[in-house]
């Protein structure tokens, strides 16, 4: 949905109820006496039961209800966190605090990371697999030994999907555990020379290996793509000025996310998870 078109729905309360109600999976029917006739009341920001007049909020129970504003401001938060605009930013063009849209945003990336749990599928054809270093700028070696950084394994699927995991370290049987449970057996899997990956053969997979110092690519040996998702998560990771690591999971997840659907319209699949919809 472009700006243009939410700007239009969220200017009535009505239409917002009116949007959510068509996206809802779930018919709304008054607990109280079970009649699926309602209307909405502007005044009070609820749907009224047509026959015994008890008011209702049908989205109490989903994402939308777990923080009590508005939903035409839940609307806007949701495209303005599609959009990659930052929590501060968000809060002063929604006119809510700070704390409210950085929960708001928590409970995005959160539903996300649920939703990624529940399409997540082995990862199958050619294959590029590489290590990357997050963490601010400290003292100490740089790339792989890097101390004080977190270590984010990716798989990425040609033409296809990205798969991440934070790993302790990036030892061989580490490494070979985290490719076990993403990728399909038998499939050409790419690498640079690291030696942890050596043993991608005894697995059950191809593998080929491309020296970068001394070229990018050999044929269609080649790591460019899943590096260039690295650059793709960095510069969008640089924006939030230092990740705690408790959070960074939800954080890389969403560039996974970002990613593996950009090619689909990010606002829908955000308010079906928030309303507990299926979006396949």
């Amino acid at each position: 949905m472009n700006l243009i078109e939410l700007t239009k729905i969220v200017s009535d309360e009505s239409k917002v109820m009116e949007f959510l109600q068509k996206k809802f999976e779930k018919k709304i029917n008054c607990k109280h006496c079970k009649l699926s006739q309602v209307y909405y009341m502007k005044s009070k920001n609820r749907i009224r039961c047509a026959k015994c007049k008890k008011d209702l909020r049908p989205f109490s129970n989903t994402l939308f209800g777990k923080i009590k504003i508005p939903y035409s401001k839940w609307l806007v938060i949701i495209k303005l966190f599609e959009l990659s605009v930052s929590a501060n930013e968000s809060a002063s063009q929604v006119g809510l605090s700070y704390k409210t849209v950085l929960k708001a945003y928590d409970i995005l990336r959160r539903a996300i990371v649920v939703e990624l749990a529940k399409t997540d599928k082995a990862l199958r054809g050619e294959i590029e697999a590489d290590e990357s270093y997050f963490g601010g700028k400290r003292k100490g070696n740089r790339g792989r030994g890097a101390k004080n950084k977190t270590i984010v394994f990716g798989m990425l699927e040609r033409r296809g999907r990205v798969s991440l995991e934070i790993l302790p370290n990036v030892k061989g049987k580490t490494l070979m555990d985290a490719t076990v449970k993403k990728a399909r057996k038998g499939s050409m899997v790419y690498t640079d020379l690291w030696k942890g990956y050596n043993a991608l053969i005894f697995h059950g997979y191809e593998h080929q290996t491309v020296n970068h110092s001394k070229m990018f690519a050999r044929g269609r040996v080649y790591i460019n793509t899943v590096e260039g998702f690295w650059s793709f998560a960095k510069e969008r990771m640089a924006k939030y000025h230092g990740v705690s690591r408790s959070k960074f999971i939800l954080y890389i997840k969403e560039m996974e996310w970002r990613y593996n659907n950009r090619n689909r319209d990010l606002f829908e699949l955000l308010t079906g998870y928030a309303l507990g919809a299926s979006y396949p």
